[in-house]
């Protein structure tokens, strides 16, 4: 009996929230690395492709996959991050491919506004979350806000930028840590309790 025990049980389902936040941590890294003025902006070329793939595929099968596990929080901010850069990739593909003008600052000014919006909101709810998740919306939502900030003329692009680096850098310690956890199942390195309790 047993071994019919055995078999009947489920398979252990790998996390998939170290690939979404890898994805999105190393392409924010990149793109922050532009804003910051650390590279010329014409390596967005090479950001491009990476949005599509790391940061927007990965994260939209990270969110999929937290879909299936249950995890709301994780399947709503992977997937509309992953999105994101869909949306980044896209419309420098298509404006510099000429098929689209380029929109006014102030329209891109919008969009991260909204974007800091969102993130501000999704940040309220990681306080149930482990601190370390929490952590990466707190910087995100600031970083956003000072993108849109730069875009509407306030000098503030290239603080985004560094803020973003450091969101970027954040993002992907937190998978290294998840990954190094689940590799050693056990707490090799604590994310930290949740500042609330469900």
């Amino acid at each position: 009996m047993p071994e019919l025990a055995a078999a009947s049980s489920s398979p252990k389902l790998a996390s998939p929230g170290p690939l979404g936040l890898a994805g999105f941590g190393l392409t924010t890294c990149v793109l922050s690395a532009i804003n910051a003025g650390l590279l010329p902006h014409e390596a967005v070329a090479a950001v491009v492709p990476l949005a599509f793939a790391f940061g927007g595929i990965a994260q939209i099968i990270a969110g999929a996959m937290e879909f299936r596990v249950g995890n709301t929080f994780g399947m709503v901010a992977f997937t509309s991050y992953g999105l994101f850069w869909w949306w980044f990739a896209l419309l420098n593909w298509t404006i510099g491919a000429g098929w689209l003008k380029a929109p006014p600052p102030s329209a891109g000014g919008v969009v991260l506004l909204m974007w800091g919006i969102f993130t501000l909101l999704m940040w309220f709810v990681s306080f149930y979350k482990p601190k370390a998740v929490w952590s990466i919306f707190l910087l995100l939502w600031i970083t956003f806000f000072l993108l849109a900030a730069g875009d509407f003329g306030m000098g503030t692009t290239k603080f985004g930028g560094y803020l973003g680096l450091v969101t970027g850098a954040d993002a992907l310690l937190v998978a290294f840590i998840e990954v190094l956890n689940a590799t050693a199942n056990r707490t090799v390195i604590p994310i930290g309790d949740p500042i609330l309790k469900s």
